[in-house]
């Protein structure tokens, strides 16, 4: 429609660093410190959006992936109208496909990419006077499913306990650690929360089959609604079949999936149950729109993945709800002052569920002057 046309005048980067007194631990490594690159874009009638790009590794990522938007995206971005969103990012993939086989960056170039797309949506939907989600489709819900996500081995109870007075009811922890702590650390979770709390195991990758098959079978008992990528994320599609047919638990992945083809490949496994694409890792809400939808279609559920800042966040959010079905939004738990000031009014969150803004776009500012103690000079 003419409301998405895009007559861009500017895109800037902003990069903010915080140090972590507690990382955040995954079977693979930990995260000593939380980084956000936000991208604002502004039209040239003055309307403005926001949007933000993954950038939790390697460390230095954020710097990085803000240098590609200034010398590469961003003057591409500039050099013609585009017919909406989508027509940028489909562009901006085009344009730079020789670019990313040449550097060996395809993950950087889509991440990067991502973001410009949601500061496009977030502008086009402000433009529009529409809360995203409804720009996305008029009916969609004012509130998602949530659960508190990345829960650590260490103090899982406690956290878990923080969490649901935080308004969660959901509950994801990370395993991987040893078939004695993860056991030990869901157990803890199902005696602090009871036995009807909703509870997610993530094993980011950790295992292989034999491994991964004898962890689904010391867990299954602690009735986990989801076992997420217990596998390598590139491992073989009748191989995850296989292990899905022998798994006691339902199987999550996604946020490592990259283009259409993958989550296509993803779907006519069969394999998984829940699917979960990173918009701020590939796609935006150009390329995950339809892929969402095409999950929900087949009778899955569409969980999207995300631990970052508070634009990004919100902009699953807003995805979700265009989409619906019978997925949960993830959020992190664990501490990180640039997911709130990076979305300020914050969301509500209550009874299990992230409530959306009726403001138009994403509904949300950055907090800038509250940032400013965090902001990278580059």
């Amino acid at each position: 429609m003419t409301l998405q046309r895009l007559r861009i005048a500017r895109i800037e980067v902003h990069v903010w660093r915080v140090p972590l007194d507690e990382p955040v631990r995954n079977s693979f490594g930990m995260m000593r410190s939380r980084a956000a690159l936000a991208v604002r874009m502004e039209d040239a009638d003055g309307a403005h959006g926001w949007g933000e790009v993954f950038s939790n590794w390697p460390p230095d990522g954020a710097e990085h992936r803000g240098h590609l938007i200034e010398e590469v995206l961003a003057p591409l971005a500039l050099e013609q109208e585009h017919a909406s969103p989508a027509a940028l990012f489909e562009f901006l993939t085009a344009r730079t496909r020789v670019l990313v086989l040449q550097t060996d960056e395809p993950g950087p170039f889509a991440q990067a990419i991502a973001g410009i797309d949601i500061a496009a949506w977030d502008l086009v939907a402000r433009r529009a006077g529409l809360p995203l989600a409804r720009c996305l489709n008029g009916a969609a819900a004012d509130r998602v499913p949530a659960y508190a996500s990345g829960i650590n081995p260490t103090r899982p109870g406690k956290v878990a306990l923080e969490q649901r007075a935080r308004g969660f009811t959901a509950f994801k922890l990370k395993v991987g650690f040893g078939e004695a702590r993860d056991v030990g650390n869901l157990r803890e979770l199902r005696d602090a929360l009871g036995d009807d709390a909703p509870l997610m195991v993530d094993a980011n990758q950790a295992w292989d089959v034999d491994a991964g098959l004898a962890m689904a079978a010391r867990l299954a008992e602690f009735r986990p609604l989801w076992l997420e990528e217990p596998l390598r994320a590139d491992t073989w599609p009748q191989t995850w079949r296989t292990f899905a047919e022998r798994s006691p638990i339902p199987l999550a992945a996604g946020e490592n999936m990259r283009g259409r083809a993958e989550f296509a490949v993803a779907l006519a496994t069969g394999a998984f149950r829940f699917l979960q694409p990173d918009l701020i890792k590939w796609g935006g809400i150009s390329g995950c729109f339809d892929i969402a939808t095409g999950i929900v279609a087949a009778g899955l559920a569409f969980c999207p993945h995300y631990l970052g800042g508070g634009i990004g966040l919100t902009a699953s959010a807003h995805l979700l709800a265009a989409v619906g079905g019978s997925g949960m939004l993830e959020v992190d738990s664990n501490p990180n002052p640039l997911r709130e000031a990076l979305a300020q009014p914050f969301a509500r969150i209550g009874d299990g569920h992230w409530h959306l803004s009726e403001a138009p776009g994403l509904g949300i500012e950055p907090d800038l002057q509250a940032l400013s103690r965090y902001r990278i000079r580059r």
